[in-house]
């Protein structure tokens, strides 16, 4: 059952790699109402980026698709971000998300799955060949009184 948000905003952009960025600091401002600590706000950009990289490189390699970005504030100090797109899909999403492989050529490192996991409480994939794949991180924010300690 999917938990109600407090809050969401959602974006839309072709997979461009200058969209990267514009990603990564829309979920940085969004998740600032919820006032993360620093490293927080750096463990959310690092793992957006890797998603939203991902789906820039690997689901649309030979064209330009679209990139969808969910941010919800969630109950519970819960920031979840879901990065999806309609490009060509993951065949073997356990493969996939092993450390050192990837499909990218060889500028790549096949670490994009291993970052966002360290960063992150929770990821989720769900890949259909063909139809594309969604990226699901969970991170629960520290209060600040407790940050503080």
């Amino acid at each position: 059952m999917k938990t109600k948000a407090v809050n969401e905003v959602t974006l839309e952009f072709p997979s461009q790699s200058r969209n990267e960025s514009f990603a990564r600091s829309a979920a940085a401002c969004f998740a600032a109402q919820m006032d993360p600590t620093l490293n927080e706000l750096e463990d959310i950009k690092t793992a957006v980026s890797e998603a939203v990289t991902n789906a820039i490189v690997h689901a649309y390699p030979d064209s330009i698709g679209k990139v969808r970005l969910k941010i919800r504030a969630c109950p519970g100090n819960v920031l979840e971000l879901i990065i999806k797109d309609h490009g060509r899909g993951i065949p073997d999403v356990d493969k996939a998300r092993q450390p050192m492989y990837t499909t990218g050529g060889q500028e790549r490192s096949g670490m994009g799955f291993t970052i966002m996991e360290s960063f992150m409480d929770k990821v989720l994939v769900r890949s259909t060949v063909g139809r594309g794949t969604t990226v699901i991180l969970k991170k629960k924010l520290a209060s600040r009184v407790q940050a503080s300690k």
